[in-house]
């Protein structure tokens, strides 16, 4: 064979081989550019596992009927890890620092789960630019997003929840002035958590003239036996409940033991879920706690899809008979709030492509899930509709009471709705307060269209 024909050869070859690895290491990076990566901070061990559990199987299961049902976000796949927690601040932080990098442009944004380590993170997130979402919990003053740029409360805040659990015992009593010297007792897990409504509280404790006994838990709450002889004692006319996991269940049992009546007992949207009432069964029937809109719904559009496109396929995260459940759906729900934020980010820079961090700060600066759009999700008898602003970062402040039979949860209240002629006063002056330590100034219309 002549010299030529040789180096032609060989040529060819080393073109061949060239482009392989060309296809080789373009088809990876190809497939990275078409994943949306979700970090999940869950806590399946510890205390709060009976708690985290569902919450974080519902989370994960809406991120693979995403990808079974619609194929991904737009066309771009979701991917997501977990960090465990432990419901821990110190570890929430480690998984926040660990994960907020990874994907094809960093995290999309964060869910903690926890006020603790929303607290812990929200001074990071401007210079790390990551939203940080805390649907019915976390910051109560981050609603402000002229001030919390990277902070969403979807769904409403603990002072939501603690001003429509005082109309809701107002009403009972024939209206908010009979409470005038009633007394009402706060039995609330002693971290930032529980801490959160007392403000409020305080608040329509002067507008209203009633007494407010203050309890506070030590975590995780396994021994209330000194909270409940102080409950004995007082004999308030209603008990609010700010606890949870291990904590709600054995606040029941006490009540039950000291004979405190369970229909006077309204706990917050996390201390009303099958597990808080299960082991306590018959004993827990009466009492009340808020939902975050939602309840128990197995018969839910979303929750059959579930059923088809994840746990029929044999994908399901956990159990099957826990599909449908409260913190179940609320992981459902939570989740659906991130991926339509990335969906919106999407209408304005381009579907189909992966939003960054800051494109999905936009999205969920600018949510408009009215009810025909839920209903299209599945959602339609589960939530209201949720429309955020630069100004207002949680975009709804409804929520209903529903009560333990013995056996399940029912709805036994109509919707209710914050009032904001109370909560927008404390959460300006609250943000104010916060921007002053910070040396923040509030965002200019230009910023807030950005």
């Amino acid at each position: 064979m002549k010299l030529a024909e040789k180096m032609r050869i060989l040529a060819a070859s080393v073109g061949t081989i060239a482009a392989v690895v060309a296809v080789t290491a373009s088809g990876p990076v190809q497939a990275q550019a078409k994943e949306q990566f979700f970090p999940a901070l869950p806590y399946r061990t510890g205390a709060y596992a009976p708690n985290g559990v569902p919450w974080a199987n519902g989370y994960l299961d809406y991120f693979k009927l995403v990808n079974a049902r619609d194929g991904g976000i737009g066309g771009v796949k979701i991917t997501f890890e977990e960090c465990e927690t432990g419901y821990a601040t110190d570890r929430g932080v480690e998984c926040y620092e660990r994960l907020k990098g990874k994907g094809p442009t960093r995290a999309t944004l964060f869910q903690p789960l926890s006020t603790g380590i929303t607290f812990a993170i929200t001074d990071k997130a401007p210079a790390d630019k990551m939203p940080i979402v805390t649907a019915g919990y976390g910051r109560a003053d981050s609603v402000d997003g002229t001030v919390f740029k990277w902070n969403f409360p979807l769904g409403g805040t603990y002072w939501d929840a603690a001003d429509i659990l005082i109309q809701h015992v107002g009403k009972k009593e024939g209206g908010l002035d009979k409470l005038k010297g009633k007394k009402v007792t706060l039995v609330y897990h002693d971290s930032p958590y529980g801490k959160e409504p007392i403000p409020l509280l305080q608040e329509r404790a002067a507008m209203h003239g009633f007494n407010l006994q203050l309890l506070p838990v030590t975590a995780p709450g396994v021994d209330q036996k000194a909270t409940w002889l102080q409950v004995r004692q007082a004999k308030p006319d209603y008990v609010l409940l700010w606890g949870w996991g291990v904590m709600n269940s054995t606040a029941l049992k006490e009540a039950q033991a000291t004979g405190y009546p369970r229909e006077k007992m309204y706990g917050v949207w996390w201390s009303g879920a099958e597990p808080d009432v299960k082991d306590v069964g018959m004993g827990a029937k009466g009492y009340n706690a808020l939902a975050l809109q939602h309840g128990a719904d197995r018969q839910s559009k979303v929750v059959q899809d579930i059923l088809k496109y994840v746990h029929d396929k044999g994908q399901g995260s956990g159990p099957k008979d826990e599909v449908g459940q409260v913190l179940y759906m609320r992981g459902l729900i939570i989740q659906m709030l991130g991926v339509e934020a990335v969906r919106r980010a999407q209408e304005r820079f381009g579907k189909g492509k992966v939003m960054t961090t800051e494109q999905v700060r936009w999205g969920l600066e600018n949510l408009n899930l009215d009810q025909k759009k839920l209903d299209t999700l599945g959602f339609a008898g589960v939530m209201r509709p949720v429309s955020t602003s630069c100004q207002d970062h949680m975009g709804s402040t409804y929520a209903r009471i529903h009560t333990w039979d013995g056996t399940k949860w029912a709805f036994s209240s109509d919707w209710y709705q914050a009032d904001e002629q109370i909560l927008k006063p404390l959460i300006k002056a609250a943000a104010d307060k916060y921007a002053g330590e910070k040396k923040l100034t509030r965002r200019t219309p230009a910023d807030c269209q950005s």
